[in-house]
């Protein structure tokens, strides 16, 4: 699935507002343009998606069956 897949998808399942899928999307994009962009801007942009996916926490804790 690429990145066009998949914000179809998240838009179909009115999925925009899961930050889970947000990260994926990022991070898809991210992996599609490794090759045309410079290595160091591709670092500092995966460890930003690294830092806001481990800011998610665990804000699933309590409402799992509404969100997965």
């Amino acid at each position: 699935m690429d990145s066009k897949e998949l914000a179809q998808y998240m838009e179909s399942t009115n999925s925009i507002a899961k930050p889970w899928l947000l990260v994926q999307l990022r991070l898809k994009k991210l992996q599609e343009h490794r090759d045309i962009i410079p290595e160091d801007i591709y670092a500092k942009e995966l460890a930003d998606i690294h830092e806001d996916l481990m800011n998610l926490g665990e804000w699933w804790r309590g409402i799992e069956g509404e969100v997965f």
